[in-house]
């Protein structure tokens, strides 16, 4: 990762553009008289995505059922593990599920029975991601080391033309890599650099809760499980692994179609490392929304299909995208700014592996 001090957004913006969202936005919160954290629908959906994730497990506990109802029970078991970690421990770790900084931090703590790290989560998505949106060197959401090219400014390799067959299959990795290695690898490197999002933690806290939150994991879901149920432990570990493909499919394909679509900027800063926007407009050239109109995937996915809001408005719960998505496309529109958009999943889905297909292919062959 290159030095993130390289990196200056403009702070020239003639259309006003974040200071007149910004105004119209609190005036909504304002004129309507509701906090801009979570309410009791964040609440109600915290309860069902808990018991997605949770029920499953203790029923394997504790019936006798075919190894067929087991695996249905697994896959039930990541489908609520991505959906905790979209609506639930998202909300949290931004600030925004409640005003009670308690709750904000124990519900953003939730990451830990989904195999990740608070820290290293904050520094990823919160530091990194939201501010250096699609930036290569900077955000590590487009860094998925050289098997998958997401930016035409990565290193291209000859295998790469076939990313848009394979890529799906190791999306599906991504929380299972969580749990294995890379909370270890991301501990190491953020810590020599520095990284954090509030107070540096001291290196021996940070590898304490590393450690003992692996132990405390990985008794959860692999040790109890093999004293408690009849079946061979490599059938447990199985359905370990089909509980976090599960997830870790959900997970990728969301946040992928977000930003990694033929749609999104990916622009790299001048010689003198200054970004040729503000940071706000930036948001805006480098999201992209996806079926907001659809109420279940407005529901399961926490918000994350209203991604321009969520970038901007980092702050505010998901509850409320529906309402300010209005407000943000207009003032867009009214600073003849961009608002880029897909009408469904499946159009967004569509535009995603175009996309791997185009920077898959040889360079000197995809200008």
């Amino acid at each position: 990762m290159k030095n993130l001090n390289t990196i200056r957004f403009s702070r020239t913006d003639k259309t006003k553009f974040f200071r007149t969202l910004n105004k119209r936005v609190n005036s909504y919160f304002k004129d309507n008289n509701i906090p801009k954290t979570g309410n009791w629908k964040l609440y109600l959906k915290t309860a069902a995505m808990f018991s997605l994730f949770l029920a499953p497990y203790f029923l394997l506990l504790t019936l006798d059922i075919s190894q067929w109802w087991m695996l249905v029970l697994t896959v039930v078991m990541g489908v609520g593990m991505a959906g905790v970690g979209m609506n639930v421990m998202h909300d949290g770790n931004h600030g925004s599920y409640s005003s009670k900084n308690w709750i904000n931090k124990f519900m953003g703590g939730t990451i830990y029975i989904l195999a990740g790290n608070v820290y290293n989560w904050q520094v990823q998505h919160n530091v990194l991601h939201h501010t250096y949106t699609n930036i290569h060197g900077h955000d590590e959401d487009l860094d998925a080391g050289r098997i998958i090219r997401f930016s035409r400014h990565a290193k291209w390799s000859r295998f790469h033309r076939f990313q848009h067959y394979y890529a799906v299959f190791l999306y599906g990795l991504m929380t299972f890599n969580w749990a294995l290695t890379t909370d270890f690898k991301q501990t190491r490197r953020y810590l020599a650099k520095k990284l954090s999002y509030g107070k540096l933690p001291s290196a021996r806290r940070q590898w304490s809760i590393i450690a003992i939150t692996k132990l405390i994991y990985f008794a959860i879901w692999i040790a109890i499980p093999m004293f408690f149920i009849s079946v061979a432990w490599w059938k447990v570990l199985i359905g370990f692994f089909v509980m976090h493909y599960t997830a870790g499919l959900i997970l990728s394909i969301v946040f992928q179609l977000a930003h990694v679509v033929k749609e999104t900027e990916m622009p790299l800063p001048d010689e003198t490392g200054s970004m040729k926007n503000t940071w706000a407009i930036h948001q805006l050239y480098t999201t992209v929304n996806f079926a907001t109109n659809n109420k279940l995937v407005n529901w399961f996915t926490g918000g994350l299909n209203h991604q321009v809001e969520h970038h901007i408005f980092p702050n505010i719960s998901h509850i409320h995208y529906n309402k300010i998505a209005e407000i943000v496309k207009k003032t867009a529109r009214d600073c003849n700014l961009p608002y880029n958009e897909y009408e469904t999943m499946r159009a967004a889905i569509k535009a995603h592996f175009q996309h791997l297909k185009a920077i898959g292919a040889k360079p000197a062959l995809s200008v």
